[in-house]
């Protein structure tokens, strides 16, 4: 008998670059091909730091037509920014970058009226000041705001462009800080309390609801044959990403790797205590309604300041001395807001290790080792928090997405968790947008179904650990001191 096998084109947008995958997938097939890069770069203006939406769109653009007919598309990209909408439908200006300075300061008067425990309880989100909510509350007062008839999250921006017809949605939307976890509907009373206008934001849609079809215009540019379909998938790339995590039962943790990394369980529902706020662990919304609870550690973005301030040396090269260098020397606290913006990341590292008394590193082979080390300590203590205030015990972590490259990475963080750690998929965020997408067309089931075609057809690797777990318990200890 014949298997029916569709393609889709998932449109996976990072914070450094943006890519349209084509996925095949069939009953015994999922594979995943390239057809089109493109860098993602904020610039700055005199105004602050703002992405440059419109070159990202022409990406897409270009992407749809490098990847050729196919049975639908479907958007996923990182969280919090949006774009803001007149009257008619048209942008107004740049969308801007969540590591932008506006939001130094406003999650101290958003506390003012609305303190961060009972935030907390309503919407479960960690503090993090470019949260939707603060980005909101900074932009109070400007014309644009005032100008404003409708807010799209960004993958509902492209999404509105590609079929006009807006929505936005809940993976993402719980991103905002305006969503309740428990009823997976706005936080009403908190927007009323701040003066946020959620009648800004477009009606809610969940992850396989339809999304419209390719403009004509869009057929045209891209020389697709229509009618063609956007199907919306978890359009946050983590809920993405976490929906392609290949675990063979729920007692897993997971690590979703690139500029960021997200460290967390899979819930049905969300642990809202103050102990888990005071933990800093978020509450975000995952595919049919699974609670992502989770914490953001500072990531590889660490790293990848550090190469550009180096001029972009051998990456491979620079692992191979880091695997050299004397483990454990320093350690940096990966989830520290001092290594947010961008700029002097070497120097920002030598000084926090100097101001804590620790061995400056000295050569970028152990800089690195030091941001590689301060990682895997940062995903033991997520994991090992996320277990003990769920009361959710696991038996091995999924690391998924670009870290699972770095195998000095994976294996650190097996030491440093105490836990066999299966590295793999790569393009996770790729990949379950695609499942999500197939699964809305029919060639899938749930998600069980999903993970177990990931585990057949995905290659995996995994590590054990090993070395000397006194040393990571009194690494903890030491960055504890300094904290």
């Amino acid at each position: 008998m014949t298997q029916t096998v569709k393609s889709y084109a998932a449109v996976d947008l990072g914070a450094s670059s943006g890519r349209v995958m084509v996925g095949r997938v069939g009953p015994d097939t999922l594979e995943l091909t390239e057809a089109h890069r493109f860098v993602n770069r904020p610039v700055r203006v005199p105004e602050g730091l703002r992405w440059d939406v419109l070159a990202l769109y022409g990406g897409v653009l270009d992407g749809l037509r490098a990847a050729g007919q196919v049975d639908s598309v479907g958007i996923d990209s990182w969280a919090v920014d949006y774009g803001l909408l007149d009257a008619d439908g048209a942008l107004l200006g740049n969308p801007v970058h969540y590591r932008d300075a506006r939001t130094e300061g406003v999650a101290e008067k958003v506390w003012a009226t609305v303190p961060a425990t009972e935030l907390y309880a309503a919407t479960g989100l960690q503090y993090a000041p470019f949260n939707t909510l603060y980005q909101l509350t900074a932009a109070r007062g400007t014309r644009q705001l005032a100008a404003a008839q409708r807010l799209l999250l960004i993958p509902d921006l492209l999404t509105y462009w590609l079929t006009g017809e807006a929505g936005t949605e809940l993976t993402n939307a719980s991103t905002t800080q305006l969503i309740d976890p428990r009823t997976r509907d706005w936080a009403h009373d908190i927007a009323r309390k701040l003066d946020i206008d959620l009648g800004l934001f477009a009606p809610l849609r969940r992850p396989g609801d339809p999304a419209g079809v390719l403009r004509a215009e869009v057929l045209e540019e891209t020389g697709l044959s229509g009618p063609v379909p956007v199907t919306t998938v978890g359009s946050h790339d983590t809920a993405s990403a976490v929906a392609a995590v290949p675990a063979v039962d729920e007692r897993f943790a997971y690590i979703c790797t690139g500029t960021w990394s997200l460290a967390g369980l899979e819930l049905e529902a969300p642990v809202l205590s103050e102990e888990s706020r005071a933990a800093n662990f978020t509450n975000e919304l995952g595919l049919d309604g699974t609670v992502r609870f989770l914490r953001n550690i500072m990531g590889l973005w660490l790293l990848q300041e550090c190469v550009r301030a180096w001029g972009n040396p051998d990456l491979g090269v620079l692992l191979r001395e880091a695997a050299e260098a004397p483990g454990l020397r320093s350690v940096v606290d990966a989830g520290d807001s001092a290594f947010l913006a961008p700029g002097r990341m070497p120097e920002r590292i030598a000084d926090a290790c100097r101001a804590s008394g620790q061995p400056v590193p000295g050569t970028p082979g152990e800089i690195t080792r030091c941001i590689l080390d301060s990682l895997a300590l940062a995903h033991r203590r997520a994991v090992a928090d996320a277990q003990r205030l769920a009361g959710h015990s696991v038996d091995a972590v999924h690391i998924v997405g670009g870290g699972t490259r770095n195998a000095l990475l994976c294996q650190l963080t097996a030491d440093a968790c105490g836990l066999p750690v299966v590295a793999g998929p790569a393009e996770a965020a790729a990949l379950g947008n695609v499942l999500v997408q197939a699964r809305a067309h029919g060639l899938v089931g749930d998600r069980r179904d999903m993970r177990r075609l990931l585990a057949r057809t995905q290659p995996l690797t995994r590590y054990e650990p090993s070395g000397d777990p006194a040393a990571w318990r009194a690494a903890q200890a030491r960055l504890a001191d300094v904290r």
